[in-house]
């Protein structure tokens, strides 16, 4: 590939020598102003290149319209090295009507929010560093379609707003009814969100009120999120039909919620140390292989059944309608192990429309104090095959719905409590599972009859382990 480098003079130069760069090359550039000059000229298969250093963006940003690659010969910009180019300034990167783009190895420290726009699609934000000012809302907004963030940092953001936010195409879509394809977003960090509000400082939002009955199709997997402390939300679902799935949250204020919508997977996670776990609205949700330790807060759980102030959301709904919670109907949640949490599996009391045709089975619930389980509202909910153990009570759950008996965990070297050898929780499932889940939270398979809880008993070493900070950003593999 034929190289190209470009001395366009000081850094955010105006008027440099407008710069062809043909099909599959290759251009090094030393200014803004080269750096717009190539984007303009780039067609699918160029790689542009910007001199590590600080730039900063005028109020117009960096352009790219017009500008489209391919699946297999994206068009891409990035730092000279990982990390080594700071754009600072109002604005960063603009699309307009452009495709396959790839932006790599950028600190984007603007004073507003990077936006993936409608009419601009297969957009992908890989290995860079977000650290926007406080006068940004969020730090990356996504309404086009099969848009990829992955291998990023997102970092230290003391104000209001969200890290990243799936939204959808306002400017042609006039009821906010419909949102962003196909985002996927993979192993990315997020943390140290410490804005303190009441609300408002999710690290992902994925979705709005409004946009909730739209499938997303959203997958979010192998994500860290640390102190994410901005909200009870640390992942805010608020459309339909995602995946959630091999993510680890430490230390955190926030947790899984799926506030709006309906039909999404939410598996094998790990929620540890924190002051929320999961908690579930809305209808056909599956809550499977997720390993929740140590949620403690006053009005918090493992895992929480909410209660509603509507039985279903409908489309044509008034905005305060959509804005309420929509009991959870036909949620199944299975094959969790929930330890040493405030409460296991709780319910809400706080809203008169309760669960409908929900499941609880084959969890294992452990703990040392206070009540395992509780939940007000029990008729729609059905109970089975569930081990409950430990000094704590039992709490509300029937006693056809359990068994106490002891399932021998013991701490790895990863801090993870497994099943141990002789424990009452093998071969212990009473339901057949195995269309919701052929491997278990370690990447084990799972073989009938199923274990209990989140863990198949195995004496191999795991296939995923919670998430350590070498393993997201920009250095991840």
């Amino acid at each position: 590939m034929k190289r190209r480098t470009l001395l366009a003079g000081a850094v955010g130069a105006i008027g440099a020598t407008a710069i062809a760069v043909r099909s599959a090359e290759a251009a090094t550039v030393t200014s803004l102003a080269a750096l717009q000059s190539a984007i303009n000229s780039a067609t699918a298969g160029t790689t542009i290149t910007l001199a590590n250093g600080s730039y900063a963006v005028g109020s117009s940003g960096i352009t790219i319209s017009g500008r489209n690659g391919t699946t297999s010969s994206p068009i891409t910009i990035q730092a000279e090295t990982k990390g080594g180019v700071t754009l600072t300034g109002t604005k960063s990167f603009v699309f307009s009507n452009s495709s396959n783009i790839t932006i790599s190895g950028f600190v984007f420290k603007q004073t507003s929010s990077l936006d993936l726009v409608a009419n601009s699609s297969r957009i992908r934000l890989t290995r860079n560093e977000f650290a926007l000012g406080s006068a940004a809302s969020h730090s990356v907004v996504v309404r086009g379609n099969d848009v990829k963030i992955d291998r990023n940092i997102f970092r230290d953001k003391t104000s209001v707003g969200c890290y990243l936010v799936i939204d959808g195409p306002a400017n042609n879509d006039p009821e906010n009814e419909t949102i962003a394809l196909r985002t996927y977003i993979l192993r990315n960090h997020f943390r140290d969100h410490t804005f303190s509000g009441e609300n408002g400082g999710e690290a992902i939002r994925l979705g709005v009120s409004s946009r909730a009955l739209a499938d997303a199709d959203a997958t979010v997997e192998y994500n860290l999120f640390e102190r994410a402390n901005g909200d009870p939300e640390a992942i805010s679902v608020k459309s339909s039909g995602n995946t959630i799935r091999y993510n680890t949250i430490r230390n955190s204020l926030g947790g899984i919620v799926l506030r709006h919508g309906n039909g999404s997977r939410v598996e094998s996670n790990y929620v540890l140390s924190g002051r929320n776990g999961i908690r579930i609205y809305g209808n056909d949700h599956l809550i499977v292989n997720n390993y929740v330790d140590g949620v403690d807060g006053s009005s918090s759980a493992g895992i929480v059944l909410g209660s509603g102030s509507s039985r279903d959301h409908v489309p044509g709904e008034s905005e305060t309608a959509r804005k309420g919670n929509d009991a959870p109907d036909r949620v199944v949640i299975v094959l969790n192990t929930l330890r040493n949490n405030t409460k296991g599996i709780a319910g809400e009391s706080n809203r008169t429309i309760p669960p409908l045709a929900c499941q609880i089975r084959d969890n294992l619930i452990v703990g040392t104090s206070g009540n395992l389980t509780d939940l007000p509202y029990q008729s729609g909910v059905t109970f089975s095959g569930n081990i409950l153990w430990g000094s704590a009570s039992n709490g509300t759950i029937p006693s056809s719905g359990f068994t106490r008996a002891d399932p021998k965990l013991t701490a790895a070297s990863d801090g993870i409590y497994r099943l141990g050898s002789g424990s009452a929780a093998i071969n212990a499932a009473t339901t057949n599972h195995s269309t919701r889940a052929t491997d278990d939270i370690d990447g084990h398979p799972r073989t009938a009859p199923y274990d209990t809880g989140a863990d198949e008993y195995s004496t191999t070493t795991p296939v995923r382990r919670p998430l350590t900070a070498a393993d997201v950003g920009p250095n991840a593999t």
